[in-house]
């Protein structure tokens, strides 16, 4: 037993005696479950609330003008929340601090309509600063639905734009009968230090994963494909997928991968889909970016920072951080965005976590 453990099992022996409740409130101070990550993080509150539409995937950048440049996904209130599927578009937001506020500044990539591979939604902006140029990956799909969901690329020389646009997607699924037949999407990228490009995304199974108390068809898992220029070809590694919660047994799963490369180690973000609660956040980190520790808790329901008023209704997924991404300024990790539903419209904005 260390100094630090003596004095707190004394101190806590001794309150037992003379208080009602019981020492177990305090497991959160040796709590292995919660990542150092989490512990460091600070709310906020959010930012990013239009009156007339949802709000998700806020994915910040530092730009040359020293301001903090967002780019998120909005569709529009009459859709409810389940129109990023089949209505939503990227735009682009800007602030002189990362709190905000933030001014609306254009819509950057809109459903282009009948015959395009992102027809009828763009969503899950991911923005990056490669190469002197600005690389945005982001979903599209042509029917409204999940199974035409792909990941594509656009790229600008400013944040402003124009931002060329691609005609055709940057990852297809894989062949029938694969893990990742499906669906692309949720891209997470990052430069490895070797000068390769990785693109992490996300698939979902629909083999064999079905459980009664987890009402959630098919296993969300990740792959990792690799190229040597940043706009591809992205080649699928042998050994996918690198992320796989379900020999975890009843379904569990993840999404909404966020990856960096810090301190000599790969680390990951993403939302919690069993493994310790649905309103949850996971940590992992890696040595090499394909094998991953085991995760633990990168941040908690919101209810365990903030107030909120009680939950509308139509809001079935309040209380929810999801869409991890981080801020960086002078290459460290400052800030956390991420999407909740709930503030002053009943729809969903962002919500940012400072990291302290």
């Amino acid at each position: 037993m260390n100094r630090r453990q003596f004095i707190i099992g004394n101190s806590l022996a001794v309150m037992g005696l003379c208080l009602p409740f019981s020492a177990k409130a305090f497991d959160f101070l040796d709590d292995p479950k919660l990542s150092d990550f989490e512990k460091r993080l600070k709310p906020v509150g959010r930012a990013l609330e239009f009156e007339d539409y949802y709000v998700w995937c806020n994915s910040p950048i530092e730009g040359p003008d020293g301001k903090i440049h967002v780019f998120f996904s909005r569709w529009k209130k009459s859709k409810s929340m389940s129109g990023w599927i089949n209505g939503s578009e990227i735009a682009h937001a800007v602030a002189n601090k990362p709190e905000g506020p933030y001014e609306y500044v254009s819509t950057i990539l809109a459903p282009r309509g009948e015959g395009f591979w992102d027809a009828t939604t763009c969503h899950n902006p991911s923005i990056h600063f490669v190469d002197g140029k600005y690389a945005l990956f982001f979903m599209g799909n042509s029917n409204g639905k999940m199974n035409t969901k792909r990941i594509g690329l656009a790229v600008s020389d400013s944040l402003y734009g124009p931002w060329e646009r691609p005609d055709e997607p940057l990852l297809l699924p894989g062949e029938t009968g694969s893990w990742d037949d499906l669906l692309t999407t949720n891209p997470s990228f990052l430069k490895h230090p070797n000068g390769e490009y990785w693109l992490y995304y996300k698939s979902l199974d629909t083999e064999n994963y079905e459980h009664p108390k987890f009402p959630i068809k098919g296993n969300r898992k990740y792959g990792l494909a690799i190229s040597k220029s940043l706009k591809g070809p992205y080649i699928k590694i042998k050994n996918n997928p690198v992320i796989d919660f379900s020999k975890l047994g009843d379904n569990k799963q993840c999404e909404d991968a966020f990856v960096w490369y810090e301190n000599k180690k790969f680390k990951m973000l993403a939302r919690d889909m069993g493994v310790f609660g649905m309103d949850y956040g996971l940590y992992m980190d890696s040595d090499d970016g394909i094998h991953w520790n085991d995760p633990q808790i990168s941040y908690q329901p919101l209810d365990k920072y903030i107030k909120q008023p009680e939950a509308p209704k139509h809001l079935n997924r309040y209380g929810r951080a999801e869409r991890p991404q981080l801020l960086f300024q002078n290459g460290k990790p400052t800030y956390l965005f991420t999407a909740s539903q709930g503030g002053k419209y009943e729809t969903s904005s962002a919500f940012i976590f400072k990291i302290v």
